[in-house]
């Protein structure tokens, strides 16, 4: 095996990185490789500075993408005792803006809620299944795709929570609240099909798509722009408004399933001044101060 095929190996076994971003890190690397003309785990500081400057004209994300590609695969060189320098300094550093998420305020989540109620209230089917799936986006802050492919064993029986395969392969217990239970014993006698999953369709199970075009219709009936609504933009209010009410940092990362704090971190813009006031309010220094 080549020093590529051993890097992105251990991608996969010691940190189980998502099939997308081996496969990316991959292609990175093998391009890297072919831009070089030669073996990229010989290469030099002088190679690598050369290999930035052909990425000049690529998009910032691409670039912070593919440096943090090479940077990785160089650590895991030295690591392994396959070289003793990482050369890997040469690379640039770029900066890359994360775009903030769009959320949606507590009126508009209401509204969408009343909305899907109403239809609801007369135990049709469809819209049964649309208000329980929009009380699990909502509700647990759980991804698209592991909403729709939730098996019919998820449904919890003797605990509010249910476990969720996440990126990459990795489980984890999200809790349920009791709104989406309700919904859930609503939706489980007006199921239909003999598949394995709790969503199913013709086919397989409800598709992300599906999901999306569903989400997108809802929040037209209910007077808010289209645009304004995805499973991923609940997924954002979930977490948005538990930081609002309060939640810890380290608990919310591990209810969205994200593996690195870093990515949690981009909620804490939109309660920037909860966070001031909890500091003025609450650290010991600033109780001191006001006592004297």
């Amino acid at each position: 095996m080549s020093a590529i095929s051993d890097f992105l190996a251990m991608l996969a076994a010691e940190r189980g990185a998502a099939r997308n971003t081996i496969l990316a890190y991959g292609r990175d690397l093998e391009q890297a490789e072919e831009m070089l003309g030669s073996s990229l785990a010989d290469a030099s500081t002088a190679q690598l500075a050369r290999l930035a400057q052909g990425w000049a004209s690529l998009a910032p994300a691409t670039m912070a993408r593919k440096v943090s590609a090479l940077r990785q695969f160089f650590g895991f060189l030295v690591d392994e005792g396959l070289r003793e320098d990482d050369p890997s300094h040469a690379l640039p550093r770029p900066a890359t803006r994360r775009p903030l998420p769009k959320i949606l305020s507590h009126a508009e989540v209401e509204r969408l809620f009343a909305q899907a109620e109403e239809e609801a209230a007369s135990d049709n089917p469809l819209a049964v299944r649309l208000l329980t799936l929009l009380e699990m986006l909502y509700g647990s802050g759980l991804r698209a795709t592991e909403l729709v492919s939730l098996p019919l064993s998820a449904v919890p029986r003797d605990a509010p929570f249910i476990t969720v395969m996440g990126k990459g392969g990795q489980a984890r217990m999200v809790p349920v609240s009791q709104r989406a239970i309700a919904a859930l014993s609503r939706w489980l006698p007006l199921r239909e099909g003999g598949t394995q999953f709790l969503f199913p369709s013709r086919s397989k199970h409800l598709s992300r798509i599906r999901l999306y075009q569903l989400l997108k219709e809802l929040a037209v009936r209910a007077g808010l722009p289209p645009e304004k609504l995805s499973p991923h933009i609940l997924r954002h209010a979930f977490a948005t408004h538990l930081l609002e009410g309060g939640a810890d940092l380290r608990a919310l990362q591990t209810l969205l399933g994200h593996a690195d704090i870093s990515t949690t971190q981009i909620y804490t813009h939109v309660d920037a001044a909860r966070l001031v006031k909890l500091v003025n309010e609450r650290h010991p220094l600033a109780r001191r101060a006001a006592s004297d």
